[in-house]
C-alpha cells in the first residue's frame, strides 16, 4: 500500500466550492492537509496537499484515506435518495480509523421534522456522529448565498411557496473562513454547534430587489402554493424526493425556520459576514456575467 504523506488534517470535497475553499485557506497557512475525493485528478493543487482516492460508501478505502489523521472536515455527500447511509458509511470508517475530532458541515435548524427535507438528514447525520463517540463540531449553515440568483427563472421570476418568510443566506467564503480557524484551533471547539448565517434575513421580495440592483436587470418574487410548486416542477421528470427537497426549500422559508442571525460567524472569522448583495455583486455581477 501506498504511504500516506504526514498530514493531521483531512478535508473532504475539495473539488467542491466549500470544500474547495477550505483547502485553499488552509494551504495559506500553512497546514498540511490529505484531499479526499472521489476523483483525484479534480483536486486543487495546492501546496502541503496530497489528493487521495475515496468516495464516502467506500468503507476501505477511506479507512486509507484517514488513517492516521487527527481532525477531518466532512462536507455533506451529494444530494442522493442514500445520501444519509452514505454519511452513516463515512462516519463509521472515520470512527473505525480512529480520528479525534470531525468537523461536520450540517445545515441550519437540523431537526427530525424539518421542514426542508434535506436538514432531517443532516439531523439524522448529526445524531449517528454523536453515538460513534468521535469529537465533533457541527458547522449548521443556512442556504447558500451565491446560488440565490439560480433561483431565478428565465423570466426574472423567483417562484415558490416561501411566503414573507425570511432567511439569512451565508457567503461560502464566510464558512470557509469558520472551517478553516475551527481546523487549525480544533480543540477550542469541541463539541460545539455553530449556526452560520449572513448579517441580515430577508425575505424573496428583498432579496429580488438585492438581485435586480446588483444584476441590472428586473427580478421578482411571484408566491405559490404548495400544488402550484410541485406542479410547476413536475416537467424535470426529477425523482419524489427531490422534488420534496426543491419545494420544502420554500416552506422552510414560509414556516420561518431559516430565519435568525447568528454572530458565528464574526466571532470565529474576526470579520463581519458578508451581506447578500456583496456576494451577488462579487459572484454573479453585470460585468461577471
Amino acid at each position: 500500500m501506498t504511504e500516506l504523506p504526514e498530514s493531521s488534517v483531512v478535508v473532504t470535497g475539495a473539488t467542491g466550492r466549500l470544500g474547495g475553499r477550505v483547502a485553499r485557506r488552509l494551504a495559506e497557512r500553512g497546514v498540511a492537509t490529505r484531499l479526499l475525493v472521489r476523483s483525484p485528478e479534480r483536486a486543487p493543487k495546492l501546496p502541503g496537499a496530497t489528493a487521495i482516492r475515496g468516495g464516502y460508501s467506500d468503507h476501505d478505502a477511506i479507512l486509507r484515506g484517514l488513517s492516521g489523521a487527527e481532525t477531518v472536515f466532512m462536507v455533506s455527500a451529494s444530494e442522493s435518495a442514500d445520501r444519509l447511509s452514505q454519511h452513516r458509511a463515512f462516519v463509521d470508517a472515520a470512527a473505525g480509523a480512529s480520528v479525534q475530532h470531525l468537523v461536520y458541515v450540517s445545515f441550519f435548524g437540523a431537526a427530525p421534522d424539518a421542514a426542508f427535507t434535506l436538514a432531517r438528514d443532516h439531523f439524522h447525520t448529526e445524531e449517528h456522529i454523536r453515538a460513534s463517540g468521535l469529537a465533533h463540531t457541527f458547522l449548521r449553515d443556512n442556504f447558500y448565498a451565491e446560488l440565490v440568483p439560480d433561483l431565478v427563472g428565465e423570466d426574472g421570476v423567483i417562484r415558490g411557496p416561501a411566503g414573507q418568510g425570511r432567511t439569512a443566506f451565508v457567503a461560502q467564503d464566510d464558512i470557509a473562513d469558520a472551517a478553516s480557524a475551527i481546523l487549525t484551533r480544533p480543540a477550542d471547539h469541541v463539541g460545539n454547534t455553530y449556526d452560520l448565517t449572513g448579517p441580515e434575513s430577508v425575505t424573496l421580495d428583498e432579496a429580488a430587489a438585492i438581485l435586480s440592483e446588483v444584476l441590472g436587470r428586473t427580478v421578482t418574487y411571484q408566491p405559490e402554493t404548495v400544488e402550484e410548486a410541485y406542479a410547476s416542477r413536475a416537467s424535470y421528470g426529477a425523482p419524489r424526493w427531490q422534488l420534496d427537497a426543491w419545494v420544502s426549500t420554500y416552506t422552510a422559508i414560509a414556516a420561518g425556520q431559516l430565519d435568525g442571525i447568528s454572530d458565528a460567524v464574526p466571532r470565529l472569522t474576526g470579520h463581519p459576514a458578508t451581506p447578500l448583495a456583496d456576494v451577488i455583486r462579487t459572484t454573479r455581477g453585470p460585468d461577471q456575467r
